[in-house]
């Protein structure tokens, strides 16, 4: 069984995730999205609740798990014998940083590949930072984010403006 680990923050999950996680899911197996500990951000949404978003988002999916792991990427996917690391690319900028991680993982775990998939050209440019800003100004987001948690997403939004 191919095993495939789908790392992030998911902090929200994109519509550029979801199209990652979609297509990946007719690649593998099994796909398992992981969502990760990133020391470098403050997130919007707590671990538990990234987790519960994914899964409202991929639950047509039978093929695909939603977990969460605050350990090194290479001991998870062998933990959960995965054999390739999924990461979405949207721009050139995005490569050079993830393949040097390719490599860190693989030297970590000799079994682990990574494979990098593009994001279709209407996601080249989305990333959870900018959903967030865009959440700042009330703009339609219906092309950026799941139609599941654009409530859960606003209404959060609306709790950060009033100080909480």
């Amino acid at each position: 069984m191919k095993i495939a680990i789908y790392p992030g923050s998911f902090d929200p999950i994109t519509s550029g995730h979801l199209n990652i996680i979609r297509r990946a899911s007719k690649i593998f197996d099994r796909l398992i999205v992981c969502v990760m500990v990133n020391a470098t951000k403050q997130p919007m949404f707590t671990r538990e609740e990234r987790v519960e978003m994914i899964r409202s988002v991929v639950s047509d999916l039978p093929n695909v798990e939603v977990d969460a792991s605050d350990e090194l990427l290479a001991e998870y996917a062998k933990r959960k014998g995965g054999c390739v690391i999924l990461k979405g690319l949207r721009a050139g900028s995005d490569f050079e940083n993830e393949f040097q991680m390719a490599l860190i993982n693989r030297k970590i775990n000799p079994k682990l590949d990574t494979m990098f998939l593009t994001a279709e050209s209407q996601y080249m440019y989305l990333s959870s930072s900018t959903v967030k800003e865009l959440g700042n100004y009330d703009v339609d987001l219906s092309d950026f984010l799941p139609d599941q948690i654009i409530p859960v997403f606003k209404q959060r939004i609306a709790v950060i403006r009033q100080g909480g």
